[in-house]
């Protein structure tokens, strides 16, 4: 499989910017004016550079974190949800400024950007109405009616988040909408391998009206950040979403200064093709869904179990599907599939498909990587995988479809629910008693049936087991930032 050709018309595009640190509604550099490169993944050219927060840049924003929080938890909810309202129609006016340096910076097909920036202005503007429905309730005593008792939900104060790189608006904004949403102010430590988008995402909020110190965004060493913000006495709530690994070590630390937290981690989200399938759905659907991002997606379809009645019509429609992807720079128009976003990727690739094949696994599709230049790994399709190879075991967070065969639907899941991940699945039949079946039996958070993911604000957004806990969706996402308390009046 070929790049995509340079001759190619590609989208223009505003020359990279130097992304700063925004404090105290002020765009800064670092104090001490360290700064990090930042490289295009489709060439592995510096395209720019990113501020590097030092400790006294942490000790101020933290500073107007709480000065803000103070302001803003004043605001009614009508005067914050207009503010969020109008952040909403400035990413949405600024999309195709933004969409392609989220490109440059990440690799991800122009589509799948301007897809993103779309989406969370709708998340901004799901939660900016939600926020009218932060609710409490009275409670009659039991014995004495001058006893007036009441439920009330107040903003659980500054909060500290932490974003990933592969969808770097898309896991900001969750945490920045509902946080506000719920009358917290918000530290974002965003990724310095894709800082310029979520800049720009702040900066809307900014523009909107956000009072100062309201929304911090900074950058730097990520161990150095989160040892200094959570354990600090400002910081009242830890969101998170990255590696399963990385997530129990700040859990653990959180738990140490007793701050309320939200994960959301690894997934390896299995997909049941039952033998009563309709095939040509389950390619339609998972095709897509498996190579959109180069597969960088948290929720993406990794473990294919398939009834080995259907299993050589659906890897074969697979792999002819990955075949015809077009691989190449995001800003090519043609392109299906970019980069990955950086070359650990690549080493990771390479490893989990040479461990797969030692064990037995037939290559239908890729399994390379592709020029010499940029992170570009072939579209992949592996059957007859063994149920020991690293592929089945760790997240693979890349372009890599695994697929092995099944007979029972009781082995189908039993193997789905093997890991400890519990994220995300998906199952294609078209029993309505295997429906009901698989919706009781498969331990994850999020599970779509007969369909590729479809979330949304209003849908609660999380895992189970290792995968995390809390929601950066629906209601349930408010109920991250905000603390309950009961009072009691006698009159």
């Amino acid at each position: 499989m070929a790049l995509a050709s340079g001759s190619d018309e590609k989208v223009c595009v505003m020359t990279y910017p130097h992304t700063q640190l925004f404090i105290d509604n002020q765009w800064t550099d670092a104090a001490d004016g360290r700064s990090i490169p930042v490289h295009n993944p489709a060439t592995g050219e510096v395209i720019g550079t990113v501020a590097h927060a030092s400790r006294a840049d942490l000790d101020r924003a933290v500073g107007s974190l709480q000065t803000g929080f103070e302001v803003w938890r004043s605001k009614t909810p009508a005067e914050r949800s207009k503010i969020l309202r109008a952040a909403a129609e400035l990413v949405r006016a600024r999309a195709e400024t933004i969409a392609p340096i989220m490109t440059l910076e990440q690799g991800k097909p122009l589509r799948e950007a301007m897809g993103e920036i779309l989406a969370a202005a709708d998340i901004i503007d799901w939660f900016a109405e939600e926020g009218f429905r932060v609710y409490g309730r009275v409670v009659p005593h039991r014995t004495n009616p001058a006893i007036r008792q009441t439920v009330v939900k107040d903003p659980v104060g500054p909060v500290a988040a932490f974003a990933p790189w592969n969808f770097p608006v898309n896991q900001v904004v969750r945490k920045v909408a509902a946080a506000l949403a719920a009358g917290c102010s918000l530290i974002v430590k965003a990724p310095e391998e894709t800082p310029a988008s979520p800049a720009a995402l702040v900066r809307a909020f900014a523009d909107a009206g956000l009072p100062a110190g309201v929304l911090v965004l900074v950058y730097g060493d990520p161990a150095e950040i989160s040892n200094h913000l959570i354990p600090h006495p400002v910081i009242r709530k830890i969101t998170f979403t990255g590696s399963t690994i990385v997530g129990k070590q700040l859990a653990a630390l959180a738990g140490r200064h007793m701050k309320r937290v939200s994960m959301e981690l690894g997934g390896h989200a299995p997909v049941i093709v039952c033998a009563d399938a309709d095939i040509e759905q389950a390619v339609s659907a998972m095709g897509p869904a498996k190579f959109r991002n180069a597969g960088q997606v948290c929720i993406s379809p990794t473990r294919f179990l398939v009834h080995e009645s259907v299993k050589e019509e659906f890897s074969q429609s697979l792999a002819k599907f990955a075949a015809q992807l077009k691989v190449g720079d995001g800003l090519v128009e043609q392109t299906d599939m970019g980069p990955l976003a950086n070359p650990r990727r690549i080493t990771a690739m390479e490893s989990l498909h040479q461990d797969a094949v030692q064990r037995g696994a037939e290559v239908l599709s890729g399994g390379a990587r592709i020029g010499e230049s940029g992170n570009f790994w072939e579209p992949t399709v592996l059957c007859d995988v063994s149920a020991d190879a690293k592929v089945f075991n760790e997240e693979p967070f890349g372009p890599v479809a695994a697929i092995r065969g099944f007979e029972q639907l009781d082995d189908a899941i039993a193997e789905a629910n093997r890991l400890s991940f519990g994220l995300a699945g998906y199952a294609f039949t078209r029993s309505l008693s295997n429906a009901d079946r698989l919706t009781r039996e498969v331990e994850v958070g999020m599970l779509w049936i007969n369909m590729s993911a479809t979330p949304s604000g209003e849908l609660p957004f999380g895992g189970v087991k290792d995968s995390g806990y809390g929601s950066e969706g629906g209601p349930e996402a408010m109920e991250c930032y905000l603390n309950t308390r009961s009072v009691a009046v006698l009159q």
